[in-house]
């Protein structure tokens, strides 16, 4: 999957956060839950929709209903319960991660089922709760198909006890093309034929070098193990996929940028319409990216850096000055700074972001990164592939095209504020959409699905991790 389907990917992505029903917005009613009278016919009602909930991914987890319609308070539990796993998520991000301030959503959920069940229309009401967008449904009938089939743990490309050679023929080399160009470490082109051609060798030894295998291209039980997926597999996927879907704001800003960390890549939209796509090189395993919102509230025109304690005491370290007055560093007030210039390790600019995370993007003087599959490579700042193009698209965006052009001219680091904050949100998200909207299961780079698929009940899963990269001094 190249450039054209990531392209795809990443607006159906950037959609689905985007596009979902308003109906999860606060409810305006008179209604108070303490006063609706739950009757046998709404009653019936919860139970069959929550009968339904493997649509949703939420079949592993219980809401039980009581019998009959008697226990107003249990119904009313159970229903708001049900009711949250779909409006807001059935898991809650900020418990599951260290760091999470993306903006959620926030109905009144009290109100809207006191006045569901005054109006005898609990399913209706449960049923519009949930995102509604074509990308949420295409999840849930791909859910459903899968869960009607036995899931166990039989792969969909067998590793019948023989390595396969480069140039050699083999009848599981269609699938394991399939599973490369959706993990886009092969093009659509290439993957042609049914020999094991030098493009693929190509692909599989990169793929193996990302997952710490001696890339020797021989795709033997390690390399099998990363390319499979059994139905368990993309069932669980899947079901995480909605449930980050039900996490994010239905009704986020027209004028934003989203940046997927799972797949390192960025949308910038303007006005509600999908203005630029690009590749990122975001945090590597150890010291992720986190999920954030947070805006980009000015420019910065060469950069200095302060280098972090962290990559002082880590990367630096014993270094000499002779390797400061290379890499164009000195000592001031006690910490280490890289003075502007293209060897900068933000490059030639920065999108200064408010947080306290100290977590911005910028641009890098390491741009053969934004060549690599798994883009997981920084100290976890957000690298951003033709960092100045994309500065000058915001700044005429903006309107303050001519200050921009002035700071850079000036070769010393210079601030543009913006008219307005961008908001930024950084999420995490490992199924994309390919160019006929059918899901494409990526990798799990951070292995940040595990802790919500067993919150919605999954087994643990095993396999390959992305191997952290080598030292990078950069931000």
């Amino acid at each position: 999957m190249r450039y054209g389907v990531i392209a795809c990917s990443l607006l159906a992505l950037s959609a689905t956060l985007a596009g979902c029903d308003a109906s999860t917005n606060s409810q305006q009613s008179g209604a108070s839950i303490e006063d609706a009278r739950w009757s046998d016919a709404t009653a019936k009602q919860l139970r069959e929709a929550i009968a339904r909930r493997a649509a949703h991914g939420l079949d592993r987890m219980r809401f039980d209903v009581p019998e009959g319609s008697g226990d107003q308070n249990a119904l009313n539990e159970v229903a708001l319960r049900y009711a949250s796993a779909l409006a807001r998520g059935a898991s809650d991000p900020a418990k599951l991660n260290s760091i999470y301030s993306v903006p959620r959503p926030a109905p009144d959920l009290k109100a809207g089922l006191a006045e569901a069940i005054a109006k005898g229309e609990v399913d209706d009401w449960l049923s519009g709760l949930a995102p509604q967008d074509g990308n949420y449904k295409a999840l849930s009938k791909a859910y459903l198909a899968l869960s009607k089939q036995e899931t166990g743990t039989e792969s969909a490309i067998p590793d019948a006890g023989k390595a396969i050679e480069p140039g050699s023929s083999d009848p599981r080399i269609p699938a394991i093309a399939r599973q490369l160009v959706a993990s886009d470490y092969l093009g659509r082109a290439e993957a042609d034929g049914g020999s094991y051609s030098p493009a693929m060798v190509k692909a599989v030894r990169r793929m193996q070098a990302d997952y710490g295998i001696k890339p020797d291209g021989v795709i033997g039980s390690e390399a099998l193990e990363i390319l499979n997926l059994s139905d368990a597999d993309r069932a669980r996927a899947i079901a995480v996929a909605m449930e980050r879907m039900r996490w994010v704001d239905r009704n986020p800003p027209e004028t934003r940028i989203d940046v997927n960390l799972a797949s390192a890549r960025l949308a910038y939209w303007r006005d509600g319409k999908l203005a630029d796509t690009r590749k990122v090189v975001v945090g590597k395993p150890g010291t992720e990216t986190p999920q954030l919102g947070s805006p980009i509230y000015r420019l910065v025109a060469n950069p200095t850096w302060t280098v972090p304690r962290s990559i002082q005491n880590k990367e630096i370290a014993g270094k000499g000055a002779a390797y400061l007055r290379r890499n164009n560093m000195a000592w001031k007030d006690g910490w280490i700074v890289q003075q502007p210039g293209p060897k900068n390790s933000l490059g030639l600019v920065k999108f200064d972001m408010q947080n306290e995370h100290q977590i911005y993007l910028h641009d890098t003087p390491a741009k053969a990164l934004f060549g690599e599959v798994q883009r997981q490579r920084s100290h976890g700042c957000v690298r951003v592939e033709d960092a100045l193009g994309f500065a000058a698209m915001l700044a005429k965006d903006e309107g303050v095209i001519a200050d921009w052009d002035k700071a850079r001219a000036t070769g010393k680091e210079t601030f543009v504020p913006l008219p307005r904050p961008i908001p930024v949100r950084l999420t995490y998200q490992t199924v994309l959409f390919d160019e006929q909207g059918e899901p494409v299961i990526r990798a799990d780079p951070y292995g940040w699905n595990d802790r919500v698929s067993a919150a919605l009940g999954f087994p643990q899963s095993e396999g390959h991790r992305l191997r952290p990269s080598g030292p990078d001094m950069g931000p």
